[in-house]
């Protein structure tokens, strides 16, 4: 069944990542195909967790985020483009922070702790040309405390979505991020949309992007498609995934940390039809910069992490919303009624 035209498209709350003090963020954009990384830099240190509910991930240093794992705090995270090839790019942030005296002391050198992930955006232009250390390095270079640009952009430069029935029929996915304040503290996310599956506005009900029907010019509605008998297309595990940073400024431990990317993935349910899907690599960190309040009650815990979870689909909304379209992909803004 068609389903019809997004409507007009409302504004969102303002606000981003950067909002939660002590963290910085910046993108580098590679000038010759869709790809880049976008960097969250807490160069004081923030304590970490993360959560993968994807069945291909592609990650770095994250057994060590286990709350029984030694290390407590991390420098940076990176979230890149171009598969496992774009981990290269967590070396380009290491040797950047190094550079500057931050990173964990271990004997006569600090050793700057960087977790990453990455999203499959190998279809677009040369796959050889991929984020590398340099280009972690250079978004290291343009990180600021300033709402950082969405979109097309970072992370997100390759992303898309509504891959369910195929390439072919997909929409431009991208970077997004928002922020909330509850109980005194800011909770706010930071997401690369590369979705196998829909966009769907959860608090509107209504589908944004995704699969587009065979005119290309309406959506399809991926679920109802399949409930009608359409079968999608045959599926490689590793070529979506949606990666994101969830952070706030209260003083977290590390199961706490955890605590808060497990909860916030339930933003990404809410936005994303299907999500944790066996060919996503879908996965959220958690930062917590501690630089508001004091130790975390369990009450205020489950409230921070209920409004991480808004926040990550707000984030997602602002992703495909931000997006501009590439040749053969439309964005959000692009459809159009079918002739």
């Amino acid at each position: 069944m068609a389903h019809a035209d997004p409507p007009p498209l409302p504004c969102l709350e303002p606000g981003s990542i950067c909002d939660v003090a002590g963290l910085k963020v910046g993108h580098f954009t590679h000038p010759l195909r869709p790809t880049g990384c976008t960097v969250v830099l807490c160069e004081a240190g923030a304590t970490a967790g993360v959560d993968v509910r994807g069945a291909a991930p592609g990650t770095r240093e994250t057994d060590l985020l286990a709350p029984g794992n030694l290390v407590e705090q991390v420098h940076a995270v990176l979230l890149s483009g171009g598969s496992a090839f774009g981990l290269d790019a967590a070396g380009g942030v290491m040797r950047w922070l190094e550079a500057r005296g931050h990173g964990l002391p271990v004997g006569p050198v600090r050793v700057p702790i960087v977790p990453a992930a990455v999203l499959f955006d190998l279809w677009l232009g040369d796959p050889a040309i991929r984020p590398d250390a340099a280009a972690g390095h250079a978004a290291c270079e343009a990180a600021s405390s300033a709402a950082p640009a969405e979109g097309n952009v970072g992370a997100g430069a390759g992303a898309t979505v509504g891959k369910l029935f195929g390439i072919e029929h997909a929409m431009k996915g991208g970077l997004g991020t928002a922020s909330l304040q509850v109980g005194g503290h800011t909770v706010a996310a930071l997401v690369a949309v590369n979705a196998l599956g829909d966009i769907r506005d959860p608090a509107a009900g209504t589908l944004l992007a995704g699969a587009r029907e065979a005119s290309g010019h309406r959506l399809r509605d991926s679920l109802a498609a399949m409930r009608a008998g359409q079968r999608p297309a045959a599926l490689q595990a590793g070529q979506n995934t949606t990666i994101g940073v969830v952070a706030t400024d209260a003083p977290l431990d590390k199961a706490q940390a955890q605590r808060l990317a497990s909860m916030a993935h339930d933003g990404l349910a809410r936005a994303i039809v299907p999500a944790h899907t066996q060919h996503d690599g879908d996965l959220l960190f958690a930062l917590a910069t501690g630089r508001v309040g004091g130790p975390v009650a369990p009450a205020l815990l489950s409230m921070l992490g209920a409004f991480a979870a808004e926040a990550v689909s707000l984030a997602v909304l602002r992703a495909v919303r931000a997006a501009t379209g590439l040749p053969g992909l439309p964005s959000v803004n692009d459809l159009k009624p079918a002739p």
